[in-house]
């Protein structure tokens, strides 16, 4: 018997969890542990245990629904990823692999299929890493790559903490944030967000891992003044500085290779003022590739510019690393049996290497992995304007289940 999910309830599923939260521009404003982010879990958490699955929380509130196998002492499936949302960002980034994997259990239910593993759904806290950085950090904490303790500790922009925030929406859990046991294995659904399957004309990604990244935040140091009076050869212009490095993060990946990436995407001047020379700023920094020695050789160059600059400007300067992740490679059974549910489906689907950070990252440290990857229309994500088709919402979710079915095992 052939499995696939029902589209209407996958699309009725994914215009529920776009209401919350949702902009007048059609887009979602669902930030980490926000009111919005506190009623998109209570809606997983009812709709989950409406299924008939244990839902359990951990003390960095990531979301586990269990549903059992046949054989309980099975190592588990993993599947799911995460609902919070950049600031006015799209409805499909992250929640399509939750509401995917909430369809798949869905679907079993339906049919009465017993599986031989357990299987289990996730929501990870803070994937996004806007209003609390750095990103994945819930999957981070389970993983054991982070630090519980640290990552309670951040910050939001209003001086708001992670722990403080989890207990005032009441997703604080008593159970501790690492595996249970083990796992068999995790995959992760997710919007290509770039433009490769659509310029292929391809129907479904089947990603084979996903970039590293480092992340750094620099401030200089310069002496405000006034703008008028202050002779050019006396100023000290601590975005002068910056401004000279924005442009070498942009040149630096054209040096380096073809996947490589670099962006500045923050920037924060003191006071601020169009009569003042700006004294004090700060900026963020990153580059991606796949390859761990060309992030480095990034990151590098990025530092020797950042002195540079300082030097010329006669600033004083800091600065802090922010994230640095590795490359990661998927493991070939897991990308198999996604390659062959899109074949057996009759989708044509291509190998990617994902350019953008998933939670997918750090499950790999835990267990084998894979993910797959829904077009993008134009490549857009992290906007209102991002988009994805509900037919190719649903080959990617049927791809999806088929390979969840056959790394659950069907005993039925």
């Amino acid at each position: 018997m052939s499995f696939t999910l029902d589209r209407d309830r996958l699309v009725e599923t994914m215009r529920e969890q776009a209401d919350i939260g949702g902009t007048e521009n059609g887009g979602l404003h669902r930030l980490a542990l926000s009111d919005a982010d506190k009623a998109v879990r209570d809606w997983f958490d009812e709709r989950l245990t409406e299924l008939g699955l244990d839902v359990r929380v951990d003390e960095f509130g990531n979301m586990f629904a269990r549903r059992e196998g046949a054989d309980p002492d099975a190592d588990p499936l993993l599947l799911g990823s995460h609902l919070d949302s950049q600031p006015y960002g799209g409805i499909y980034d992250g929640a399509l692999g939750v509401v995917a994997a909430m369809e798949f259990v869905h679907e079993l239910e339906a049919r009465d299929i017993e599986t031989e593993r357990p299987v289990e759904v996730v929501n990870w806290t803070n994937e996004e890493g806007s209003r609390f950085q750095p990103a994945m950090q819930g999957s981070g904490v389970w993983a054991g790559e982070l630090d519980l303790e640290e990552e309670y500790a951040k910050t939001d922009a209003d001086g708001h903490t992670v722990e403080e925030e989890l207990e005032r929406i009441g997703y604080k859990g008593d159970e501790p944030a690492a595996p249970r046991g083990d796992y068999d294995a995790y995959l992760e659904l997710h919007i290509e967000q770039g433009p490769f399957l659509e310029e292929n004309d391809r129907d479904v990604g089947v990603v084979t891992g996903i970039v590293g990244f480092t992340w750094g935040a620099t401030t200089y140091y310069g002496e405000a003044d006034h703008t008028g009076s202050t002779p050019m050869q006396y100023r000290s212009d601590a975005l002068v500085a910056a401004a000279d490095v924005v442009t070498q993060v942009r040149r630096i990946p054209s040096t380096l290779g073809n996947r490589t990436v670099g962006t500045v995407g923050s920037i924060e001047a003191e006071p601020n003022s169009i009569n003042i020379i700006p004294g004090e700023v700060t900026f963020t920094w990153g580059f991606r590739d796949p390859r761990r020695e060309v992030i480095d050789e990034a990151k590098e160059r990025a530092l020797q510019e950042i002195d540079a600059a300082a030097e010329r400007e006669g600033v004083d300067y800091e600065w802090e690393e922010r994230m640095d992740v590795d490359p990661v490679r998927f493991a070939e059974r897991c990308t198999s049996a996604i390659a062959d549910a899109a074949d057996a489906l009759g989708y044509d689907a291509m190998e990617v290497f994902s350019g953008a950070g998933h939670d997918a990252t750090y499950a790999n440290q835990v267990c084998d992995t894979a993910m797959v990857f829904a077009v993008s229309e134009g490549g857009k994500s992290h906007t209102e304007e991002e988009y994805t088709s509900w037919d190719d919402c649903y080959a990617a979710a049927n791809t999806y289940a088929r390979a969840a079915l056959t790394l659950a095992g069907r005993a039925n």
